[in-house]
């Protein structure tokens, strides 16, 4: 049986009827770009998430750069984040010419460790950007609190994790800024590429309106050098399509991890993830911990079974920021789990025959490399 780690098509198929209908009549209106259908996606997910502003962009990765322009970050200031994440973060923090500064991860949750971030505060840091990580919130309190103290901006990297709660609060809304990406693959995905910056600021609503489309808030008037990230109305028709079924899908995704977890019960060589309390995850990955990930990995694709490794290689040991010096060694917690994650087939449409294949399958290999490894 082979089974992928995402069947988008599988979801379309339930929305098809819908999707196809909402595309049609932007095809046939003419409004291509920012039209009444970005508006009213706007206005939407702003209900969805309880926050006042909602910018739609091109990407997660542009809501990230435009929430570091529109603070005013760039050259010679520091972002605290993790090192644990897709390279987007931190490549955003390169974009403006400020410098990240990397802190280790809580083992069990694969997100930033809060109670390590203010060792990692400078003279120079002006924000922090926690990563709610697979869909999982980080201990946002201990963060703020932080943050509150020393005086510096919260960006949620929330592009992973719409739905997610912490403490009852929608994560993108708890920060100064959220930000989204609507990538295909993600809970709530476009048909191509999409992003979201959230705000209780209108000062910064503003501001990234103008940085979205070049620059300017009036037409032909160019206040800054901006950029042009304007998400298209065919996207924002289907995010509309789709946003009703958000909290179903991600109430799927939960149970499909709690029957994971009871399958995985049994066998100690497995580390199944874990939730803070008072957190509500939507699981974007079901991400285990196994000995011998790599050959596991290779064994697993060898069956069909499509298994992922998000992320092989540390932020703070790629190439990109080498200019650094970041020494091996440093985030400890960061570079052992890097080397033991493999996240599971995960998506709303996933059968229970399909899971219990993936596990069999699994438990299988990890005992059988195990084994093999203490002769």
């Amino acid at each position: 049986m082979k089974i992928p780690i995402i069947n988008s098509k599988r979801q379309y198929e339930t929305i098809a009827k819908e999707a196809e209908k909402a595309v049609l009549e932007v095809m046939r209106s003419g409004s291509y770009i920012l039209g009444n259908n970005n508006k009213e996606f706007e206005n939407e997910i702003c209900k969805y998430l309880n926050v006042k502003h909602a910018v739609t962009l091109n990407s997660g990765t542009d809501a990230l750069h435009l929430a570091l322009r529109a603070l005013d970050i760039g050259e010679g200031d520091e972002v605290i984040s993790t090192a644990f994440t897709f390279v987007a973060t931190s490549e955003s923090i390169g974009i403006v010419g400020a410098k990240p500064v990397f802190v280790d991860i809580d083992p069990d949750t694969f997100n930033i460790d809060a109670s390590k971030i203010e060792a990692a505060i400078t003279p120079k840091t002006k924000a922090i950007i926690p990563v709610h990580l697979y869909g999982q919130p980080c201990d946002m309190d201990v963060i703020i609190d932080i943050a509150k103290r020393h005086n510096l901006y919260v960006i949620e990297d929330a592009c992973q994790a719409i739905g997610a709660e912490y403490k009852g609060k929608k994560v993108g809304t708890i920060g100064d800024i959220g930000c989204f990406s609507f990538y295909p693959t993600k809970n709530l995905g476009t048909m191509g590429d999409g992003g979201l910056l959230t705000t209780n600021s209108q000062y910064i609503k503003d501001r990234v309106i103008a940085l979205r489309n070049h620059g300017g808030a009036i037409r032909y008037h160019h206040d800054e050098i901006g950029v042009n990230s304007r998400l298209d109305e065919i996207q924002a028709a289907i995010l509309r399509v789709k946003l009703p079924y958000i909290d179903k899908w991600n109430k799927l995704r939960r149970e499909h991890a709690a029957y994971y977890n009871e399958l995985f019960s049994k066998c100690d060589l497995i580390q199944t993830p874990k939730e803070l309390d008072s957190t509500y995850c939507v699981y974007h990955q079901y991400t285990v911990k196994v000995p011998n990930r790599d050959k596991v990995h290779q064994m697993l694709a060898d069956k069909g079974i499509g298994a992922m490794i998000y992320y092989p290689i540390p932020l703070h040991l790629q190439k990109v920021h080498a200019k650094y010096n970041f020494k091996e060694g440093m985030l400890p917690n960061t570079e052992k789990d890097t080397k033991l994650v493999l996240s599971l087939p995960m998506f709303a449409e996933i059968t229970k025959e399909e899971q219990e294949e993936v596990a069999k399958t699994l438990i299988e290999i990890v005992e059988k490399t195990a084994a093999a490894a203490a002769v």
